[in-house]
């Protein structure tokens, strides 16, 4: 019987930028289908290595695998070989992300920000990547904002439409950088509810953020770095009742 493959396996990863060791050996594996929020304190390497599975900041050792590739290379003859720009934004079909500030354009109206890349980048004919594009709208509750502009709308609006762009890809993981950090706390709930939606449909997600109640609600799996390594990890019904690690405690004690 053969082994069910995780999607994102991840070991050794190790990222430095000059004398700064953000991560010392990172080693998780995400199975398809998979929720798994990351939790810990700032600077602790959380955002760093999520940006290193999208290949948005390069490995210094270690291996990240996302399906059956390894973002930013390809493998020839033994060999890892790194991949041009253009051929990276290709891979990077497979992987959709969220990040802290909106990044929208703000020179394009809504649909036209979440239709660029699936015409730009992925080749999509404009009349099937218009249709999916208003699909999303739907699904993340913004049918009447796709002629806006981004600066017409709310923080919690402009989160959601990056949501929606980032799923226009049809991308097999989504990456969640600390989505709702940069909004104000009565906006926070409607892009939690939009991402609770995305975990109930299965979609393969990883979460950086610092949402207890998220990570209770929605997450199969909470994993707690520190220091730039993974401290402790498992389901979080029990990780988050009982933390084994004194410095997961200190953490979830601030929450309380």
């Amino acid at each position: 019987m053969n082994e069910v493959q995780p999607l994102v396996r991840a070991r050794n990863v190790q990222k430095s930028y000059g004398d700064n060791e953000v991560l010392k050996g990172v080693d998780l594996d995400v199975m398809s289908g998979e929720v798994v929020v990351i939790l810990g304190p700032s600077g602790s390497g959380k955002s760093t290595f999520l940006r290193c599975i999208n290949h948005l900041e390069e490995l210094n050792a270690g291996s990240i695998m996302v399906s059956d590739s390894q973002p930013g290379y390809v493998l020839k003859k033994g060999r890892l070989q790194r991949l041009p720009p253009r051929k990276i934004a290709r891979q990077r079909q497979k992987i959709g992300m969220v990040f802290q500030q909106f990044n929208l354009y703000p020179h394009m109206t809504v649909l036209q920000n979440i239709i660029e890349a699936p015409i730009g980048v992925h080749k999509v004919p404009r009349e099937e990547a218009t249709r999916y594009a208003k699909e999303l709208l739907a699904t993340v509750g913004l049918s009447d904002k796709a002629d806006a502009w981004p600066g017409n709308l709310s923080g919690g609006q402009q989160q959601r439409v990056a949501i929606a762009r980032a799923l226009a890809i049809r991308p097999e993981l989504m990456l969640f950088d600390e989505p709702t950090s940069a909004l104000d706390p009565e906006l926070v709930g409607e892009v939690l509810a939009i991402m609770r939606n995305l975990a109930d449909q299965g979609l393969t997600m990883i979460v950086v953020t610092h949402e207890i109640g998220f990570a209770r609600e929605a997450a199969d799996r909470v994993v707690f770095m520190d220091g730039g390594v993974v401290v402790e990890q498992g389901p979080p019904g029990e990780v988050l009742v009982n933390p084994q690690h004194p410095r997961f405690q200190t953490f979830l004690s601030r929450f309380i």
